[in-house]
C-alpha cells in the first residue's frame, strides 16, 4: 500500500510540473510591413490583429486562409463594431519583400498588412507564436511546409486566442468577438 502511495504521489508531481512549464504564446517584434517601413507590435497598440503566417508563393493554403480571414474580420466588425486587422506575416522572406508584399496583401483588401522581416527576425516571431515551417526543395525551387494557425492579438499586443483552419467562420467569428468583449480591447 505504502509503495502505491508513493508511486501515485510521483505521478501527481510529475503531472503539475509538466502544465507549470507550459510555453508563453506571442511575444515583442520588429518587421518591415509592404510599404518599407519599420514596425514593432507597439506599432499596432490600440488595434486587435487577426495574425497570418504564410507566404506570397503559397499555391492553394495561404491565398484561401487570407480570403477566409479578411472575410473573418468584416463579420467581426458587422457584429460588434471593433475593426481587427488582419496581419499576414512571411515565412519567406527570402522572396517576400515589402513590394511582393504589397501586391499581395492588397489584392485582398486595403486593410490587410503584410509583414516582413531578415530571416533572424522571422525566426524571432515564428519562435514566438511557436509557428511551425520548411522550406521544401521541388523542382529546381521550393515551397513552404508551414503551420495554419490563425492568431488573435488584442489591442495591448498580448496573444488572446488561436483558430484551426477547420473552424467554421462563423465559430471564429464568435469567438473573436466573445473574445474581445471578454478582454476589453
Amino acid at each position: 500500500m505504502r509503495r502505491l502511495c508513493i508511486l501515485l504521489a510521483t505521478l501527481c508531481l510529475a503531472a503539475s510540473v509538466g502544465h507549470a512549464a507550459s510555453p508563453a504564446v506571442g511575444g515583442p517584434f520588429q518587421l518591415t510591413d509592404q510599404d518599407g517601413h519599420a514596425v514593432t507590435q507597439a506599432s499596432f497598440a490600440g488595434r486587435p490583429l487577426l495574425l497570418y503566417f504564410g507566404y506570397t508563393s503559397c499555391p492553394d493554403v495561404c491565398p484561401v486562409d487570407l480570403a477566409k480571414i479578411v472575410k473573418i474580420a468584416g463579420e467581426v466588425r458587422q457584429a460588434s463594431g471593433t475593426t481587427v486587422t488582419p496581419v499576414f506575416v512571411t515565412i519567406d522572406p527570402e522572396r517576400d519583400t515589402p513590394t511582393r508584399l504589397q501586391a499581395y496583401v492588397h489584392a485582398f483588401g486595403k486593410d490587410v498588412v503584410g509583414l516582413t522581416g531578415t530571416t533572424a527576425q522571422i525566426d524571432a516571431i515564428t519562435d514566438e507564436y511557436h509557428v511551425y515551417f520548411k522550406k521544401v526543395p521541388v523542382d529546381g525551387g521550393y515551397l513552404m511546409d508551414h503551420s495554419t494557425m490563425l492568431f488573435l492579438v488584442g489591442s495591448n499586443g498580448a496573444y488572446l486566442d488561436h483558430y484551426g483552419r477547420k473552424l467554421p467562420e462563423e465559430d471564429v467569428v464568435k469567438r473573436v468577438v466573445a473574445t474581445l468583449h471578454g478582454s476589453g480591447t
